[in-house]
C-alpha cells in the first residue's frame, strides 16, 4: 500500500480550486471529468507518484445512477476529506481492509485505466480516515503528467477515535509521513511543502 493522492472535497469545483490555490500559493492544473460518477477535478503534483486533487459534482454532467463517490452528494466547503491508496493487488487488499471500503469498480478516462474500491453509498471508509484503495492498470500514471511545481507531502495526520485499530488496517502502509493519532472524532492533516514555506490542509 502506497499513497497515491490526496482528495479535497468540495460543492463548486471553482470554489474548491479557489481554496487550495490561496494556500498553497499555487495554481492547479486541469484535470478531467468522471462520467460514471458525474464529477470532475483539477490537480496539482506533489512529488512523483503523488498528487493533490479537487473534485466535486460536475454541474454539466447528467446525475451518475448511483451516489457519488467520496461522498460528494453531500459536499459542502472545501476540505481534506480523503486520500487514496495504490496497491498491486486490490482484490487481494480489500479482503483485510474495513468492509465499508466497497467494491472495485473499473474505470477509465482517456488512456488512464484504473480500479478503485467504491461503498455503494458513495461514503468514505472511516470517515476517510482509511483511503480508498486503487489500483491503476500499468502503463500512465496522473503524477507523472503533472509539472513539478515544488510540492512535497511531509505529513498526513490521521485523528480517529479508535486510532489503535485504524494503526493495524493501516499494517501495510510503511510510509513514515503518516501517522495516526487518537481524536475525538475523525480528521485528517496534511503538511506541505511549498516554494513559500510549509502549509497545513
Amino acid at each position: 500500500m502506497q499513497i497515491d493522492h490526496l482528495a479535497i472535497t468540495c460543492a463548486s469545483l471553482a470554489q474548491g480550486t479557489a481554496w487550495a490555490e490561496e494556500r498553497l500559493g499555487l495554481s492547479l492544473d486541469p484535470g478531467g471529468r468522471h462520467e460514471r460518477f458525474g464529477t470532475h477535478n483539477r490537480l496539482l503534483s506533489l512529488g512523483p507518484g503523488l498528487y493533490l486533487e479537487v473534485i466535486a459534482p460536475d454541474p454539466e454532467a447528467p446525475p451518475p445512477d448511483r451516489p457519488r463517490w467520496f461522498a460528494l452528494d453531500h459536499a459542502g466547503a472545501p476540505r481534506l476529506a480523503t486520500w487514496i491508496a495504490r496497491v498491486p493487488d486490490l482484490a487481494a487488499a480489500l479482503v483485510k481492509a474495513p468492509p465499508e471500503s466497497g467494491e472495485p469498480l473499473g474505470l477509465s478516462r482517456g488512456d488512464l485505466r484504473w480500479s478503485i474500491a467504491v461503498a455503494p453509498d458513495g461514503g468514505l471508509p472511516w470517515d476517510g480516515t482509511f483511503p480508498s484503495l486503487i489500483q491503476w492498470t500499468p502503463g500512465p500514471h496522473p503524477a507523472d503528467r503533472l509539472p513539478d511545481r515544488g510540492l512535497r507531502l511531509l505529513a498526513l495526520e490521521l485523528g480517529h477515535p479508535r486510532a489503535p485499530r485504524l494503526r493495524t488496517l493501516l499494517a501495510d502502509l510503511d510510509d513514515p509521513r503518516v501517522t495516526v493519532v487518537t481524536a475525538d472524532a475523525p480528521s485528517l492533516r496534511a503538511r506541505v511543502l511549498t516554494p513559500n514555506g510549509e502549509v497545513e490542509l
